[in-house]
């Protein structure tokens, strides 16, 4: 995958309601400075300029986020109606994600869970970084549970890494970052989590990739699986050794496995009465409406 630019946007999925684009790293979803001469917003003007929406600050809706530099699968809603449905499989936790990444060592466990508490951190210096309960200035650490499967053992540039599939069954912020780090197995590449003494700045990207997504909604299933940028062929610097498991059989896995059910109470702004424990506040209600209306996204920090 090369680097971005405004022409070379890669559609991985596309009907009437929506779109999941690969998107590139180093690149950010939106952006409100001029400085930032490739977005997926631009780029996505640029190759469909008609879908633009211009009730929408952005002319898109983004159904989710991933960080400036991760790459990968990415879904985009086209109308309102769409947005609200994808909105709710979110909510509702009903969304399958599973992300690629080249992390630093040889992670010897082939499976685990990782399930470190997440928070936001108020050391001096550390602002916008998340760290895990115990750490110090680890701020209202939250539940977060990740799912690790070692791929493959190798080299990069001449370290040992290990190539893994990690699935999320939380939505932290930076969650695969900081529970890679918070293992000793931090991704390749990664400046904010990584290790220390300019290690990190000598591959050409962040090692973290969006691979597949399935999105569940009442009227279509959206599902979509993008190539995996991590092989030799693609970047010289990673030479692959031994195999744990294969790819595409961890693939298939997620292709046929049921979608998880609901694990919230009732849908955001729904009409019917929930009970007094599911009761959303006002500005909570407010916020979804508000949602719904037009739903875009802040830039990535």
């Amino acid at each position: 995958m090369e680097p971005g630019s405004v022409e070379n946007l890669s559609i991985v999925y596309r009907s009437r309601d929506f779109l999941v684009v690969n998107k590139h790293w180093d690149v950010r979803i939106d952006s409100k400075t001029w400085r930032e001469t490739v977005t997926l917003q631009k780029q996505l003007r640029h190759r469909f300029p008609e879908l633009a929406d211009p009730d929408t600050y952005y002319g898109f809706r983004f159904c989710h986020q991933l960080d400036f530099s991760t790459s990968g699968a990415l879904c985009v809603a086209l109308n309102k109606a769409a947005a609200g449905s994808a909105y709710k499989c979110f909510k509702e936790r009903r969304v399958t994600k599973a992300y690629l990444a080249l992390v630093r060592g040889h992670v010897q466990e082939s499976r685990m869970t990782i399930s470190y508490a997440i928070g936001k951190s108020s050391v001096e210096g550390r602002a916008h970084t998340m760290c895990i309960e115990g750490t110090p200035g680890c701020e209202n650490p939250k539940p977060s549970l990740t799912e690790l499967i070692v791929l493959e053992h190798g080299l990069y540039a001449g370290d040992p890494v290990s190539k893994v599939l990690l699935q999320p069954l939380t939505g932290r912020t930076h969650q695969l970052r900081v529970h890679c780090s918070a293992l000793s197995h931090p991704v390749v590449g990664d400046l904010t989590y990584g290790q220390g003494g300019g290690r990190e700045e000598q591959p050409f990207r962040m090692m973290l990739h969006a691979l597949y997504l399935r999105v569940p909604t009442g009227a279509e299933c959206v599902e979509a699986c993008t190539p995996d940028p991590f092989v030799p062929t693609l970047d010289a610097c990673w030479s692959p050794h031994t195999l744990v498991h294969p790819l595409n059989k961890l693939i298939q896995a997620l292709q046929t496995a049921p979608d998880p059910e609901p694990t919230v109470g009732p849908p955001p702004c729904s009409p019917a009465a929930p009970r007094p424990a599911d009761l959303e506040t006002e500005a909570q209600r407010t916020s979804c409406l508000q949602w719904l209306l037009e739903w875009t996204m802040e830039p990535d920090s």
